[in-house]
């Protein structure tokens, strides 16, 4: 009976663990308005539309969810002067 393989891990670790704690951090973008705070919308659609949403987000190199957003914010902008 042979031992079993040892578990590969997603990342692996750096041999030298000082090094790893020392080594500065990537900066990162600064969060744009809508980073800051995003909210979970949930709608109920017939299959046969799901599936002709997900076809065009495909097609167009996107997320559905991408997708969505950037057509929601072009159906209903933000006006200057209303709350967020």
């Amino acid at each position: 009976m042979t031992a079993p393989e040892p578990k590969r891990s997603f990342a692996s670790r750096p041999g030298d663990a000082e090094s790893w704690i020392k080594t500065p951090e990537t900066p990162l973008a600064a969060p744009t308005r809508t980073d800051a705070f995003t909210a979970r919308l949930t709608i109920d659609v017939t299959p046969e539309l799901r599936g002709r949403i997900k076809v065009a987000a495909f097609r167009r190199g996107v997320t559905v969810a991408d997708m969505l957003r950037e057509m929601l914010a072009r159906e209903f902008p933000h006006i200057d002067g209303e709350p967020t």
